[in-house]
């Protein structure tokens, strides 16, 4: 009987502790790693719910742990998708700028190169600022205008290359009528000059500057002695037989 008794004991502990076992790893152990479909999948489903930091997080961490599965590079792009939807332009811009690094010849660079340039005109302030980013907006939709003239991103791009150059003029005619403001007609004349010059394909800006100029530079001449100013109508004949 105590044998049978101990037997039952035993029994009790060993399933136990087998039980016990389970138990542990469920809590305590690491849960396996999500594979990089399953990553995906739900980077996408995220997407489609319009939670694009939840999307970022899922490419992100595809990106970072399966770097050679082939989920891999349409999260790169996603990725991008997801940052830019997500109001952080200048994060997507980094991401697409590395997609376009790592795969030069894949069939989505197009569209890429267009993000870059979209996500560094929507980083646009106001015409008082420094126009670094609609710059290189600027460098990246003649990229695409040029290189992928028959691709469906062509048209949209020479629409947005003259909204950066508009962008462009527009800054240096700020600065050119801060100085005729501040009576500095000399600095004034010479920002004048210099959209008369750089900006043909926009000839109501031009005529604006071109007519500044003039201006600027006859107010100009009354600063200067007769000598400064017979080298200072050198220089603006010059000017005007270029133009």
């Amino acid at each position: 009987m105590r044998i049978r008794i101990l037997s039952i004991v035993l029994f009790y502990f060993l399933f136990i502790s087998i039980s016990g076992c389970g138990v542990i790893d469920y809590y305590f152990l690491p849960k396996p790693e999500d594979t990089a479909q399953e990553l995906y999948e739900a980077g996408v489903e995220s997407m489609k719910e319009k939670d694009y930091s939840d999307a970022s997080e899922f490419f992100s961490k595809l990106k970072d742990r399966y770097p050679f599965s082939p989920y891999t590079v349409k999260a790169e792009v996603s990725l991008g998708d997801a940052l830019f939807l997500d109001g952080k332009y200048f994060d997507a811009s980094e991401a697409y700028k590395e997609f376009a690094a790592l795969h030069p010849g894949n069939e989505e660079i197009p569209y890429v190169l267009y993000q870059i340039g979209l996500s560094n005109f929507s980083l646009f302030g106001s015409i008082d600022r420094p126009q670094t980013n609609i710059s290189e907006a600027l460098e990246y939709f003649y990229r695409v205008e040029e290189a992928y003239p028959d691709s469906e991103y062509a048209k949209a791009s020479k629409e947005y290359i003259v909204k950066c150059r508009r962008s462009l003029a527009d800054h240096e005619l700020y600065i050119a009528d801060f100085f005729w403001r501040s009576a500095k007609f000399g600095s004034a004349w010479k920002r004048y000059a210099f959209v008369v010059r750089n900006f043909k394909d926009l000839p109501a800006v031009r005529k604006y500057a071109m007519k500044q100029a003039e201006m600027s530079y006859y107010e100009y001449q009354k600063t200067l002695s007769q000598e400064e100013r017979e080298k200072l109508q050198g220089s603006w004949k010059e000017l005007v037989d270029w133009l």
